[in-house]
């Protein structure tokens, strides 16, 4: 009898053992196949480097096809990257004429967002200029080569008058408005001189925030880059636009280094 309740026993712990072994293996497949899925669905990464890339103008918007990328999808790819424990940095890849400054000023919440938790590093490529500018200036590196094109820290405001083809072809339109300026930026009539004042107002005031917020950033004197003019690469880095000589794997090395230092 005492020989057959030990050959119980020792087959109940054996069966205990064996459930302990499973829920283990078990719980180290999720484990796993957790951290992979946060691997391969994270960003674009060099191994522990997000790069994120920001190609063509930008504007407000959910959307990247190379010509045009959308505040909302740069802001949600480096907000993941920063919230991606197997991600130690982050590189902006930057190749934008600029865009519109209400979308520039959407990725800087983002970009700063990120840099509270890990660096973020801006790698420009033929381009970045205007507002592609704004969001290279809030990240704690600059690398670009001899000739990208940077700078261009300006705003400007286009308007088209018709009015004078639309005459000569006989063309007239009708207007019912709410406002004498509600129609302002319309082909169809030159503007008064009270909208162009107004106008320039406007500008004016986007400016000084872009410039105040350029020169806050990076070490460089209000009289370099007043003037809107676009910089290539080697004087950016003089004047104090830029950092380092460097292509994306040179940017994606200091990123790196900096998240070890």
């Amino acid at each position: 009898m005492a020989g057959l309740l030990e050959r119980i026993e020792r087959a109940q712990r054996r069966r205990r053992l064996e459930r302990k072994l499973l829920y283990g293996c078990v719980a180290g497949l999720i484990l796993i196949a957790a951290l992979a899925a946060v691997y391969f669905f994270a960003p674009e990464t060099m191994e522990d480097v997000a790069v994120v890339r920001v190609e063509g103008e930008i504007l407000t918007g959910d959307f990247s096809n190379g010509a045009y990328v959308g505040s909302e999808y740069v802001g949600r790819t480096i907000r993941e990257a920063a919230e991606n424990p197997l991600i130690t940095a982050i590189v902006l890849r930057i190749d934008s004429p600029g865009g519109s400054p209400a979308a520039a000023q959407e990725i800087v919440r983002d970009l700063e967002y990120a840099r509270e938790r890990k660096p973020v590093v801006a790698s420009m490529g033929d381009l970045a200029a205007s507002a592609a500018y704004l969001i290279a200036a809030h990240t704690d590196r600059i690398y670009l080569s001899p000739d990208t094109m940077t700078g261009s820290i300006g705003v400007i405001w286009l308007f088209t008058d018709e009015s004078r083809w639309m005459k000569n072809e006989g063309k007239e339109v009708e207007v019912v408005k709410s406002g004498e300026q509600k129609d302002m930026t319309s082909p169809y009539r030159p503007l008064t001189d009270a909208e162009r004042a107004y106008a320039q107002e406007i500008v004016d005031a986007s400016f000084e925030d872009f410039i105040n917020d350029v020169i806050a950033q990076r070490p460089v004197e209000r009289s370099e880059i007043a003037n809107a003019r676009l910089i290539r690469g080697e004087e950016a880095i003089a004047i104090g636009l830029a950092d380092e000589v460097g292509n994306l794997f040179d940017a994606i090395r200091g990123a790196r280094a900096l998240a070890s230092s």
